[in-house]
């Protein structure tokens, strides 16, 4: 094969140390780069106006080969510079064929070629096209975010519309209602509760067969037998002539904080005025002045005796009336005017007295459905009250159960707790409408992630003629050093590789 044929490969990475182990370059020839670069630079300044120059002095690193098309231009530009000699006299023209014979002596152009096309196939484009990735997958994890913002912004805002759902309310005006719902629906309430409490007149009958006492169960009876009555009427056994129930405090707006402070007025000193002859306390800055004045004791006492008291006095004539004993035609007040179940502790023990029911019933029922009925607790006191079986006994857990239900559901416990409670309006609400400021939060982050999203999108569409116009460079410089170095060798073929282009 003749060697003419034979191309030459040359791994562009390793392009530089290829032509310093051949000596084409010598290896300190980064030295003499500096005074050619500050050349470049000076010359620079001082071009003619031409498209082409504009558009070689606006692009990439200027290089060997783009001094060369420079001297070209200039030759059109400076001709009428030229003498008999065929030398230019334009400055321009000298500047620039200077830095050509600079850059040839002892190849340097080469070694600067071969540097610039290892520095853009090794970090220029790979880092051009690794931000550009970035950016990118910044930009789809934005759109992701986003995405997932959507989501929960639905679900946040689909709990807040349940839990004004389960609060019977709008979502308009969240304090208003709820206060609203204390004086409109919690007695209805309590009176659906008490005609349910009222079918368990048979349970508690049954319960108090097996107890033995009719004195178990004491809350649920009364409410069974008489219906939510004042709890001072379960505590002395009869009404009251009137019901004086505390006020409930609750605003229908949140008021502001006050600061407390006591007005004494606007003078400097306050007094005290205790009548027209009476003496004045005055606190202000004049001394303090009593007049003195006499007090009357009653009657006159004789001097040497002592005054008698007669005890023998009846209480018609002292006017002081002796009230029955007992409650009989008292005032419901304070606690005691609460209703049975709106008394928080009272409730409780209406809780009890239904937990323990619905334990025996339940006790029972497993006892009757029991395979082996020898194992099971005996009932033998119950032979005496056979009137229940199974059925009956699931339709009474059924009752308790409905009760049970109803005393815990949630509107009325938020409702209790309102009205018992003042401050707990404000938490109830409070974590109501963090639902809301969440779903506002969760609207400006989205507003947020697409404006950046948007942004990384720009970039990374404004980079991409950059990279395009690097890799049509590399790709000339790889062509241009590839047929310098096939002039070299006869014109062999020359192939630069790994540029990944």
């Amino acid at each position: 094969m003749n060697e003419a044929d034979i191309p030459i490969d040359i791994h562009a990475g390793k392009l530089l140390e290829w032509l310093v182990s051949r000596r084409i370059v010598d290896k300190n020839w980064h030295l003499h780069i500096r005074n050619i670069r500050n050349k470049i630079s000076n010359a620079i300044t001082d071009m003619p106006a031409h498209d082409e120059l504009l558009k070689l002095l606006s692009g990439a690193h200027i290089n060997y080969f783009h001094c060369q098309r420079i001297v070209e231009i200039l030759k059109t530009t400076e001709a009428d510079t030229k003498n008999v000699f065929g030398r230019y006299g334009s400055q321009r023209m000298k500047d620039w064929q200077e830095i050509l014979k600079m850059y040839e002596k002892d190849n340097l152009y080469l070694a600067e070629a071969a540097q610039i096309l290892v520095r853009n196939i090794s970090y220029e484009i790979p880092g051009i096209r690794k931000q550009i990735k970035h950016l990118e997958q910044l930009g789809e994890e934005a759109d992701k975010k986003v995405q997932d913002l959507g989501r929960s912004e639905k679900t946040v805002y689909g709990e807040y519309q349940q839990m004004c759902k389960q609060l019977g309310v709008s979502g308009s005006n969240l304090r208003q209602e709820l206060v609203e719902k204390v004086f409109s629906e919690l007695p209805g309430m309590f009176e659906q509760i008490t005609k349910t409490v009222q079918q368990l007149k048979k349970p508690i009958e049954l319960y108090a067969a097996f107890a033995g006492s009719d004195e178990c169960l004491p809350l649920l009876k009364h409410v069974a037998t008489k219906g939510n009555t004042t709890v001072y009427e379960f505590t002395y056994g009869e009404p009251p002539l009137s019901v004086e129930e505390p006020t409930v405090a609750l605003e229908l707006e949140k008021q502001p904080a006050v600061s407390d402070q006591i007005d004494f007025g606007d003078g400097d000193g306050g007094a005290i005025d205790f009548g027209d002859d009476g003496a004045a306390i005055d606190f202000g800055d004049a001394p303090v002045e009593v007049e003195a004045g006499e007090i009357d004791w009653g009657a006159p006492v004789d001097d040497g005796a002592a005054q008698q008291i007669d005890l023998n006095i009846s209480l018609e004539e002292s006017g002081i009336v002796v009230e029955e004993d007992g409650h009989a035609g008292g005032v419901a007040k304070g606690p005691d005017a609460y209703s049975v179940l709106d008394s928080p502790k009272h409730r409780e023990r209406f809780m009890n007295d239904l937990l323990e029911l619905e334990a025996f019933l339940r006790m029972r029922l497993y006892q009757l459905g029991g395979s082996d009925k020898a194992q099971l607790l005996s009932f033998t006191m119950m032979d005496s009250f056979p009137d229940h079986d199974e059925k009956s006994l699931t339709a009474m857990v059924a009752d308790v159960d409905t009760v049970h239900g109803a005393l815990t559901g949630e509107l009325l416990q938020h409702l209790h707790q309102i009205k018992h409670s003042p401050e707990y309006v404000d938490i109830l609400t409070g974590n109501i409408e963090q639902k809301l400021s969440s779903i506002e939060k969760m609207k400006e982050t989205v507003k947020r992630l697409q404006e950046k999203s948007a942004n990384f999108k720009q970039q990374s569409i404004e980079l991409k003629p950059t990279q395009t116009k690097i890799i049509d460079q590399t790709r000339t410089l790889q062509g241009q050093i590839e047929r310098d170095i096939s002039k070299r060798y006869k014109n062999r073929v020359v192939n630069l590789y790994g540029t990944n282009l």
